[in-house]
């Protein structure tokens, strides 16, 4: 977060380049900054193994998305809330992951946006509509209250950041997480 296109301030590249320094888990790092075409590929090169740019924010999204996986991780798209995943189609197969925002980005403990549902579901078709193996990411508000509903609409990866780290237990709260999305998946697939 940069402070200006969401008001808080939050880690950069130095920090991403440190902690990649010291762990081989693979880094996702979600910008939500102006400028993503001048500064996603610096988190690239400072260790991130997926890197997710607002497409509000981007100039040139097809340009940044091929940029990144030619330097070798991830194009993740994101989406804020009011913004329609239909004018996006034909960039599908640039990405590797879409990210759609059930809450407005910026602040952890929001509550999340039911409305988000239907456009969750829409991005799902169009995925195997045009046959991508790609990732559809949720991203505000997810808990063991709304991981159901994110993971039948079809969401098939969860950020949850209140709900983990807010509980007694951070690590018994994520595989909770994790055991609720996995159950509704596959009692979705069987329908």
């Amino acid at each position: 977060m940069d402070n200006h296109f969401v008001p808080n301030l939050t880690l950069g590249v130095p920090v991403v380049e440190s902690l990649h320094k010291a762990t081989e888990t693979p880094l996702d790092c979600h910008l939500m900054i102006d400028e993503p075409d001048r500064w996603a590929p610096q988190y690239v090169e400072a260790g991130a193994g997926s890197v997710t740019f607002h497409v509000e924010a981007a100039a040139a999204p097809v340009r940044l998305a091929r940029q990144i996986r030619a330097q070798g991780a991830r194009a993740a798209m994101a989406l804020k809330p009011a913004t329609a995943i239909e004018p996006y189609e034909d960039l599908l197969p640039e990405l590797d992951m879409l990210l759609v925002m059930t809450v407005e980005p910026g602040f952890g403990g929001q509550a999340f946006l039911d409305i988000m549902l239907p456009k969750i579901r829409r991005t799902r078709q169009l995925i195997e509509k045009h046959g991508l193996q790609m990732w559809l990411q949720v991203d505000g508000g997810v808990s063991a209250e709304t991981i159901d509903r994110c993971a039948e609409a079809g969401a098939d990866v969860f950020v949850a950041g209140s709900a983990v780290y807010d509980a007694d237990d951070p690590a018994a709260a994520v595989r909770a997480l994790r055991t609720r999305a996995e159950e509704t998946a596959l009692r979705t697939c069987a329908h």
